[in-house]
């Protein structure tokens, strides 16, 4: 079964084709290898950095906006929202400042992105 995407990698957004070979995929369309091997994994295993905000505690704001430090697996993407809704960060908060530690078990932190 042939599938068709737009690679969102940079800004020239190929139009890719996959086709199924054994376990893993021809990809045909792509201008640089990052479209190939964003095609594979969209496949195969999807990813997607989240981004949200938390609740500051005496701060400038009320919140401050944060996100994962890379990509986290799709499918803990609900899991990861729901540990930063817990979420209250006490003033003053920096960005770059880890806000959770190995979210989820994945090895990465969500970060702030604004200070506070």
């Amino acid at each position: 079964m042939t599938k068709e995407m737009t690679c969102i990698v940079c800004p020239i957004g190929c139009q890719l084709t996959l086709e199924p070979q054994g376990d893993t995929f021809a990809v045909s369309g792509n201008k640089c290898p990052r479209g190939q091997k964003y095609a594979i994994e969209e496949m195969t295993a999807p990813k997607r950095v989240v981004t949200s905000t938390v609740a500051v505690d005496q701060g400038m704001y009320p919140v401050i906006s944060v996100k994962t430090e890379a990509p986290v697996p799709k499918e803990l993407i609900f899991e990861v929202m729901k540990d930063i809704s817990k979420v209250m960060m006490p003033a003053p908060v920096v960005i770059g400042d880890v806000v959770i530690e190995n979210v989820q078990g994945t090895g990465i932190n969500v970060v702030a992105t604004r200070n506070a």
